[in-house]
C-alpha cells in the first residue's frame, strides 16, 4: 500500500461538551483499498498497509475499544505476526500514538508521529495538546510524499471538517510525488471518520470509498462534496425525523 494518516482529535459540540473525532485516510496504486487499510471507531483509527495484513487493524481497533492503549494493542499485534517486518502499522488513541515500519517495507518507507515528531520505527507519544496524528508509507518516490502530508494536516484549519482536511493532505502528498510505481494506472483512495458526539444521523461524507480509477483523489474530494451536498439536502428535509426516530 502507499500512504495514509490517521488522526485524534479533541474539540467541543454545539452544547460545549468535549467530544473527540478520529480520522482516517489512504490512497495506493492498487485497486480497493478501503476494503483493506483504515479502521475506526469513537475510541481511535488505525492503518495497515505495506504487505496488509488486514487483521492487524481490525483487531487493533478491537482491543483499542477493549480499553488498551494504542502503543499496547499494535505492538503486541506486531510481536505476534511472523511478518512484522513487511508491515506498515500506526494509529491514534485518546492517549496517545503509535507508528512502525518493518525494515523489509519497499523503499522508499518511513513514518512520521505528529505527537512526538519522531520518525523511529517503533515510536510512540503521549498527547497532551488535544489530538495526534501519524502518517505512514511505502513504494513511495521519497519522504517529502510524507512531509507534504505532515504539513498540509499541521496547518489545516481545524473549523473545516476533518473529513475535507483528510484528502487535502493526501492530495498534498501527491503533489509531491506520491507512489512511484508510474506503470500502475489503478488506483484507490478512501476515508472513515467516527466521533463520540451523537447526531441525529452520522453524515455519509465521513465514510467514502473509491475503488477502482485513474484520479483516485480527484474522485475522493468530487465524491465528498457530493456527499456534503447530500447530507445538508436531506438534513433540511428530514431533520425532525431523525431526531424523532427513537431506534
Amino acid at each position: 500500500m502507499t500512504f495514509s494518516i490517521c488522526v485524534h482529535e479533541e474539540y467541543e459540540d454545539d452544547d460545549g461538551t468535549e467530544q473527540h473525532r478520529f480520522g482516517v485516510a489512504v490512497t495506493t496504486r492498487l485497486a480497493g483499498v478501503g476494503t483493506l487499510c483504515p479502521f475506526a471507531s469513537e475510541n481511535g483509527a488505525v492503518a495497515t498497509q505495506s504487505l496488509v495484513n488486514v487483521e492487524l487493524g481490525e483487531k487493533g481497533i478491537e482491543y483499542i475499544d477493549d480499553g488498551l492503549a494504542v502503543e499496547d494493542a499494535l505492538q503486541s499485534l506486531l510481536n505476534a505476526d511472523d511478518g512484522a517486518e513487511n508491515r506498515q502499522l500506526h494509529g491514534v488513541d485518546r492517549e496517545g500514538s503509535f507508528v512502525f515500519s518493518g525494515e523489509e517495507c519497499k523503499p522508499w518507507f518511513g513514518h512520521h508521529d505528529g505527537g512526538s515528531a519522531s520518525s523511529a520505527s517503533g515510536a510512540s507519544s503521549d498527547v497532551s495538546d488535544g489530538g495526534a496524528y501519524t502518517v505512514a508509507g511505502n513504494l513511495l518516490t521519497g519522504e517529502a510524499v510524507i512531509d507534504a502530508v505532515a504539513d498540509s494536516y499541521d496547518n489545516s484549519d481545524r473549523e473545516e471538517p476533518l473529513a475535507k482536511r483528510l484528502i487535502d493532505a493526501l492530495e498534498a502528498g501527491h503533489a509531491e510525488g506520491g507512489d512511484k510505481r508510474e506503470d500502475l494506472p489503478v488506483q484507490s483512495a478512501a476515508l472513515l471518520v467516527e466521533t463520540t458526539e451523537e447526531r441525529a444521523i452520522d453524515p455519509a461524507y465521513e465514510n467514502l470509498r473509491v475503488d477502482a480509477t485513474e484520479t483516485p483523489l480527484e474522485d475522493l474530494k468530487a465524491t465528498y462534496e457530493t456527499a456534503v451536498r447530500g447530507h445538508e439536502d436531506a438534513m433540511e428535509r428530514y431533520e425532525e425525523a431523525y431526531e424523532d426516530d427513537d431506534l
